[in-house]
């Protein structure tokens, strides 16, 4: 396969200030995201790039490609001019994610699967953003000291049903991720690409920078990966960190 360095144009840091800039369009949803935990494993840049679709690229940070395991709340998730709903604005969600450039170096992040516990969402997900949404069973409680227990259950056509387990809680607090840090280039992104039946699309999103923290990681695995036909990297994360979590706003699909 070709080079990776033939895949369209890198990123520069202007590109990637820019992409934080607040949309002229006007936005379409408010959410929450909270209790955020970031997973990163390195993984071969060129085999990321074999399971992207035609337009992106495997993003690199001093030539290391990631994979990206977020559990969080997702809270008061509303249409623009509608209230928040009772059942259905608050569930929870994990994702199994990667990050990419487009040609003309616009980076943001490609997601394998996003899996919540609230059909309807799932459902709405899906046919308004062509996002990867599944159902999956799911539970999490919050402990003393901002702790997380977060465990999710999702049924493997093959495998039967596939467990994820996560605790963490709060470390030490962390300056705000500076844009040549390795922070900024794994939580820092604010564009989504996605396949839709028009083409490859993008969205935008925007909140704060993130607060973040080291985390106290007492139980974590790699099973989501297994559900999207990765191999398990047998190793602890690579990069861990924690975010208390933003309000977000979410703007409408664009063609790439």
């Amino acid at each position: 396969m070709p080079k990776l360095s033939n895949f369209g144009s890198r990123p520069d840091l202007n590109r990637r200030l820019a992409v934080r800039n607040v949309p002229t369009a006007g936005h379409v949803m408010y959410q929450r995201w909270s209790d955020l935990l970031f997973l990163h494993w390195d993984f071969p840049a060129e085999q990321i790039q074999q399971t992207l679709p035609p337009g992106l690229f495997t993003d690199t940070f001093k030539g290391k490609a990631y994979l990206g395991i977020v559990p969080f709340f997702m809270e008061n998730v509303r249409p623009r001019f509608c209230p928040a709903l009772p059942g259905l604005s608050s569930f929870l969600e994990l994702n199994l994610r990667t990050y990419v450039h487009d040609h003309d170096g616009v980076p943001g992040v490609w997601f394998y699967s996003l899996d919540a516990n609230q059909r309807m969402a799932v459902e709405i997900a899906k046919r308004l953003f062509h996002l990867p949404y599944h159902y999956a069973s799911m539970s999490a409680k919050r402990g003393p000291q901002g702790s997380v227990a977060f465990r999710s259950e999702r049924q493997s056509q093959t495998d039967g049903p596939v467990i994820c387990n996560f605790k963490y809680a709060p470390g030490p607090p962390l300056a705000a991720a500076a844009p040549d840090t390795l922070e900024f280039f794994l939580v820092e992104r604010y564009l989504l690409y996605t396949s839709t039946p028009r083409g490859l699309m993008r969205g935008q999103v925007w909140h704060n920078p993130y607060t973040i923290n080291l985390p106290h990681l007492s139980k974590w695995d790699a099973n989501l990966m297994q559900l999207n036909g990765f191999t398990s990297p047998g190793r602890p994360p690579d990069h861990a960190l924690m975010s208390p979590g933003v309000d977000v706003k979410v703007f409408p699909l664009n063609k790439v």
